[in-house]
Parts: C-alpha cells; sequence; structure tokens
C-alpha cells in the first residue's frame, strides 16, 4: 500500500508529535542518556513554545505511562478543577445560559506543569533544568511560526488590540502580527521558566527536592501570585460579547496536586486498551470496542463504506452514553462497569443497522433519557461574539479540526509514554502579565444546570475531551498514539488503531488512509451545537464510497483531501521500536532510530 512516509523502524527508541521541532528534541534526550520519560517531559515544554495556538504552559495534559518494570499503565492526571468560587448561582446572576468559551470566566486550574513535573520526579532522571532547557531556547532565541499560528494571532488581531492589551504585547510584536514562518519570540514564558529553574536549583538537595521547589514556585509562588492578581483585577471581554471578571484564585492553585491514577482498559483482539477515566471521553473509545466485537471488520475495506459506517453508529451510542453519564468520578457516580460490560454491549449493538441514526439515544439506565433530552434543549442556546471560542479553528486558512498537540515516546529500555497536552491556547484567553501565557479555558465543558454527571462544580474536574492511548500485549507496551481533535479525537485514533489490529496495516498505512469524523452529539467546546447524522469525510473515500454512505442516511460534509486527523503513534513490534505520523498539515513527524 502506498505510504506519505515510511513506518520508522529502529532499536533505540522513537518520538512522534505535531511538531517536528519536539519531535527531534523529545529524541536527542534519548541520545544523551534520558529516559522515555524525560524525552516526553522535554517535548511538552517545547510543544507549548512551538504549537502555541494549540496549548501553553498554562494549560492541561492527561498522560499514560507504561513503565517497562512495572506490571500495569498509570495515568497521571494534569486536569485541574474549577475554581471554587465557580458555582451555578454565581453563573446565574451574570445571566448566562452556558459557561463562555473565552475570556476569565472559564478558566480552570492549570495541571500541565504540575502533571510533567510529578511524572519526571517519579519515572524520569533528569533534572527541571535540563527539561526545561529546549523550551525555554526556543522560547527565548526564537521559533518558526507556523501559518495556522499566524493566521490564529491574524484572527484574534483586533480583540488583541482592543480589548486584550497583555495578549497584544505577547503576540503582536511591534503591533503587528507576525508572518508565516518568522522568527517569533516569547521572552515573558522564558523568562518564566528560567525562574522557575533558579528557584529549584537554589533549592539544593536532590533532584526530588527540586522538582518540588519546581511544582512550589508555579502552585505555591511567584506564578499562582501573577495568575491571582490578574484574575482578581481584570474584567475582560469574552465570548458572550461582555465584560467579565475572573474566578480562579491563588487558592485555587495551591489545592491543586497532579496525581497517578488507574488506567481504565478493554481486552480487544489480543490486546487491551488503556485510556483515562470518565473525567476523559476516553471510555467512550473502549466502550465502542465492546460493540464492535459483534462484527467481522477484518471483512470490510479499512477506507469502505461499511468500515465507516459501523464505526460511527457504535461511536454515536458510545458517545450518547459519554454525554449521559460521565463526569469527575470524585464527585459523581461513573457506572463504567455497566457501560463496557459484555452484556449491555450487546444489548446496545442491536440498535446499530444499516441506516445512519438521527437519535441521541442513551442506554436504559436511570434517568439517562431525562439527562439527554436535557442536554439537547441547553446545547446550542447561546450565540458567540468575536472568536476564539470554543475548540479553536484558524481563519482565514480554510478550518482544520483540532484543539491541541500529542506526543508519544518509546525508548530502548520499553518504557512508553502517550500524552496529550492542551489548554492556554494564545486566542481563547488573555495572556497573564508579566509570565507571558495564557490560562487553560476548559470550564466551558461543563452545564449550568443542576443533576447532570459534567454540571459545574466547584472543585470538580471538567469532563474534558483529551484522550491519549495506550496499548498492551501480554502485559508489555505494545503502542502509545493519539491525535488532537477535541471531540474528535478518539474517533481518529480508534479509526487507526482497527485498521492495524484487523487489516494488519502498519502504523503509517493506517494513518494515511482517509479519515472521517461523526459530529452526531453535543459538542464539547462552546457552544455546544448538535448536528444530528452531520458526517464528515475527506473525499479520498471515493464517488462510489460517499455515494453510498448518503444511501445510508448520513448527512455528507465532503472536506478536502488530507484534512482530518493529526494521529502519531510509537509502539514496540516484532522486536523493532516503530513509528509514524500524520502528513496532515505537514508539521507532525516521527523520528527514531
Amino acid at each position: 500500500m502506498f505510504t506519505t512516509r515510511p513506518e520508522l523502524r529502529g532499536t533505540f527508541g522513537a518520538v512522534a508529535s505535531t511538531h517536528w521541532i519536539a519531535s527531534a528534541v523529545g529524541m536527542s534526550v534519548l541520545e544523551r542518556g534520558g529516559n522515555a520519560v524525560d524525552a516526553a517531559v522535554a517535548t511538552g515544554f517545547v510543544l507549548q513554545i512551538v504549537e502555541p495556538h494549540l496549548n501553553g504552559p498554562g494549560g492541561e495534559v492527561p498522560i499514560i505511562l507504561k513503565p517497562a518494570a512495572a506490571p500495569e499503565p498509570v495515568v497521571i492526571c494534569g486536569q485541574g478543577g474549577f475554581p471554587m468560587a465557580a458555582t451555578l448561582e454565581r453563573f446565574a446572576a451574570l445571566g448566562l445560559a452556558q459557561v463562555p468559551g473565552t475570556g476569565l470566566l472559564p478558566a480552570v486550574v492549570p495541571g500541565a506543569f504540575d502533571a510533567w513535573m510529578l511524572l519526571l520526579r517519579d519515572y524520569g532522571t533528569w533534572s527541571v533544568g535540563a527539561v526545561l532547557e529546549a523550551a525555554i531556547g526556543y522560547a527565548e532565541n526564537g521559533f518558526p511560526v507556523l501559518p495556522r499560528v499566524a493566521s490564529s494571532i491574524l484572527a484574534a488581531e483586533t480583540l488583541f488590540a482592543t480589548e486584550w492589551p497583555s495578549s497584544a504585547a505577547a503576540w503582536l510584536p511591534g503591533g503587528a502580527v507576525p508572518r508565516p514562518r518568522a522568527r517569533l519570540c516569547s521572552p515573558d514564558i522564558a523568562a518564566t521558566y528560567r525562574r522557575i529553574v533558579a528557584e529549584a536549583e537554589a533549592a539544593g538537595g536532590s533532584r526530588e527536592r527540586q522538582i518540588e521547589a519546581a511544582r512550589d514556585a508555579f502552585y505555591r509562588g511567584f506564578v499562582a501570585e501573577a495568575v491571582d492578581r490578574f484574575y482578581r483585577t481584570a474584567e475582560l471581554i469574552d465570548s458572550s460579547g461582555r465584560h467579565h471578571g475572573g474566578l480562579l484564585t491563588g487558592d485555587d492553585l495551591a489545592r491543586f496536586a497532579a496525581r497517578e491514577e488507574k488506567t481504565v482498559s478493554r481486552d480487544y483482539h489480543g490486546v487491551t486498551v488503556h485510556k483515562t477515566g470518565p473525567w476523559g471521553q476516553g471510555p467512550a473509545l473502549l466502550e465502542t470496542l465492546a460493540l464492535l466485537e459483534g462484527f467481522d471488520l477484518g471483512a470490510m475495506d479499512p477506507a469502505g463504506p461499511a468500515f465507516v459506517h459501523t464505526l460511527v453508529e457504535c461511536m454515536k451510542l458510545a458517545y450518547a452514553d459519554r454525554e449521559a453519564f460521565y463526569g469527575d468520578p470524585d464527585f459523581v457516580d461513573v457506572p463504567l462497569g455497566t457501560l463496557l460490560s459484555d452484556a449491555y454491549a450487546d444489548e446496545r449493538r442491536r440498535l446499530v443497522t444499516e441506516q445512519a441514526s438521527r437519535d441521541l439515544v442513551p442506554g436504559d439506565l436511570p434517568g439517562a433519557r431525562e439527562r439527554i433530552a436535557r442536554v439537547l434543549a441547553m446545547a446550542g442556546r447561546e450565540t458567540p461574539v468575536g472568536i476564539g471560542h470554543g475548540e479553536p479553528t484558524f481563519a482565514p486558512l480554510p478550518v482544520e479540526w483540532g484543539d491541541t498537540v500529542h506526543l508519544d515516546v518509546v525508548d530502548r529500555h520499553g518504557n512508553m509514554v502517550s500524552a496529550t497536552p492542551s489548554g492556554g491556547w494564545l486566542q481563547s484567553s488573555p495572556t497573564v502579565p508579566g509570565l507571558g501565557f495564557a490560562i487553560t479555558t476548559r470550564g466551558q465543558m461543563c452545564w449550568l444546570e443542576p443533576g447532570h454527571p459534567s454540571t459545574l462544580r466547584p472543585g470538580a474536574r471538567p469532563r474534558t475531551t483529551l484522550t491519549p492511548t495506550l496499548v498492551t500485549r501480554d502485559g508489555a507496551g505494545y503502542l502509545a498514539m493519539g491525535t488532537p481533535g477535541g471531540d474528535q479525537q478518539d474517533q481518529w485514533t480508534l479509526a487507526v488503531l482497527l485498521r492495524h489490529l484487523h487489516h494488519g496495516l502498519d502504523l503509517q498505512a493506517s494513518i494515511d488512509l482517509p479519515l472521517f469524523t461523526s459530529k452526531h452529539f453535543p459538542q464539547s467546546f462552546y457552544p455546544r451545537l448538535f448536528e444530528p447524522a452531520r458526517l464528515l469525510v475527506e473525499e479520498r473515500l471515493g464517488a462510489d464510497a460517499l455515494a453510498d454512505l448518503r444511501r445510508r442516511g448520513h448527512d455528507l460534509g465532503i472536506e478536502p483531501p488530507w484534512s482530518l486527523g493529526r494521529v502519531c503513534a510509537a509502539g514496540l513490534r516484532d522486536g523493532f521500536i516503530v513509528a509514524a505520523a500524520t502528513p496532515r498539515l505537514m508539521q507532525a513527524y516521527a523520528v527514531g532510530r
């Protein structure tokens, strides 16, 4: 099968990420004796600098790690919770039906820094200064401006210049939008990270002690103080069209700590697929796998209409359950045992027919239908004002569905990491003065009516779309993979995984085949639109396949070739380390040897 690139094979190590510089930095860490964790942390920090429209230092990250010496993978949860001042009563008093997609109000605690530090402390070998060296260098000395970075800033130029002066100072150097492929610096971010490193090293002692000092500097020191000061005093416009202050405080940051959790997993065709808990959307992929057990996917063309239809219809059912049941399990009871059971899948599978469903049908569990009815009544109730709300899109270039970045790392020892950093997008929230970065707006992923599992609750984690994937086989790491793309992430990841498992395609071939994405559920981003039976497909599927999908009742949106998905992957197979990355957008690369 023709592929745009070869699947990489080697024996030393591999890194795949959504930006070539980040992948090269990660590989350089492996070359200098670091393990997969050291490489992943350094890669993650560089992605904050070179893809600032898709993630930043004030964002979040879920990480799944399979240590070579440990029997099971673990999750490092870097998803912060809502501010304690974020209550239903507070938003009702503001006259809001939804949390805005931009500005100060949707901020939650930025969890990425603490997650990377926890991962580094417990599983890495490098120091804080070592893993931040490359990110500081690119922030200080400059990095090439991606065309979509430039277009994101261009779309926000007037907003920055007239309403968000701190963002104008950070992203309009000399008062002008940076040109594509020009060099751009982020000096305030560099200074912030340099100060964190200095405070860590001043703490002296062991590597672990210095990491703890870095965590303190961010969450209880000068970073938290700057965030607190800005969010207490500023009142800035957001996607509601009105000026609002913030709710996030230094106390909220001080209370936060990233933590290690067990994965949620399911066995499927000889492998075990691991995801985060239901504070992310990952278990929906596992439920879809359970539903797919009843279909002969191997007999279907991996880019044919039967494959697309079957996968989409099963995902509709899993995503309906996501909408009805998922939330932070620290605050609500999520019935994962039932949702991922074989008996439940057998019952739900009967709803998959040859025709595309136009209904959002959750499982027959107490309260589910009422919850979905309320969700659909709330979806799309507000009309956003301005740019930057919700999942980032990049005018004036064609829309590219993707809200984040991704990285996968495998080292020669068998350690494996998959992570999907996000949040703190430069166009979605104002830059914090003195720090150089924005704070995550993940708080838009909640409802403002009581009683739903993903209703806003002070301190709770929003039900996020971030969903890295790690696959084991016979207890050993087999594959780390993922993609940016908001609600689309598990759809694209699953299509690639199934092509690899059922059709024997290598990772690059599985990624290169045409991709597709259903919009048949309320979107997780403000203003939470719902488009029944809407299915976006790359036109490379071909006229016959498109006609077949239309006959089945799908409301097709035909997307340009090579426009959907940014899947990256790295793994261990046949005694080799293997890796691949999407050619879409021409910036993701895998490197290895």
